[in-house]
């Protein structure tokens, strides 16, 4: 994912963010955070509610239609149950293909990918960097400032954690401007560029609202992390 140059240029970026900074910045680069199993059912069900009555709204119904009504002889009670069960058969296993279909085409890996909501990759990659973000908190007190970068790559989602007291003291801009780097190196195919200019801009805002008391703790390590 990211080439030895890269993790080097990363490390001496943190390193020298750190140095003007009583804060730690880390940082986290995963291939993915979810297999994403749901997507599958989820699409095959949207299919097999939605696709039969969109088939009867196109007019395809009246090929079905037509081998109903042929055995329709007359109006006895037991013609009317037949028509009711063909129909019902006919909707059913409809529906039963659909869903099976959608479920095959949708588990095929680069499809499942570009089927996935927007919604639930931003839920799982925000649920991973907070557990990412909570398990590098116990390493440190509440006094000192820490910001996790954490990309998913083949989400080419990011999120930024940090305490509360920091999103106050820094505000909103320089987190975006942060995430909006990193995304752009990964969507341009230089992830290690991305995560160097976001750690640059993490650096400043953190500089210039929590300088340096001394020495760099580093408490958490300056490499990145690759999961």
């Amino acid at each position: 994912m990211l080439s030895q140059a890269d993790k080097d240029r990363i490390s001496v970026a943190i390193t020298q963010a750190e140095s003007k900074t009583s804060g730690e910045i880390f940082c986290v680069l995963a291939h993915d955070v979810a297999h994403y199993r749901e997507v599958p059912l989820l699409w095959g069900v949207v299919a097999a509610l939605i696709g039969p009555p969109l088939l009867v709204l196109t007019g395809l119904h009246r090929l079905a239609l037509a081998s109903i009504f042929s055995s329709w002889t007359d109006d006895s009670a037991r013609a009317m149950e037949g028509l009711i069960l063909r129909a019902l058969t006919t909707y059913g296993l409809l529906q039963a293909g659909l869903f099976l279909i959608t479920v095959i085409i949708v588990s095929l890996p680069f499809a499942r990918r570009a089927m996935t909501p927007g919604f639930l990759r931003r839920h799982h990659v925000r649920q991973a960097a907070r557990h990412h973000f909570a398990a590098a908190g116990l390493h440190l007190s509440d006094a000192e400032p820490h910001v996790l970068i954490f990309a998913s790559l083949s989400d080419r989602r990011v999120e930024l954690v940090a305490h509360d007291a920091i999103h106050k003291a820094v505000g909103e801009g320089p987190w975006t401007a942060s995430i909006a780097a990193v995304v752009g190196g990964i969507r341009q195919g230089k992830p290690g560029d991305g995560f160097v200019k976001g750690i640059e801009i993490c650096g400043a805002a953190l500089a210039a609202h929590f300088p340096s008391d001394g020495p760099a703790k580093n408490q958490l390590p300056n490499t990145i992390l690759e999961i």
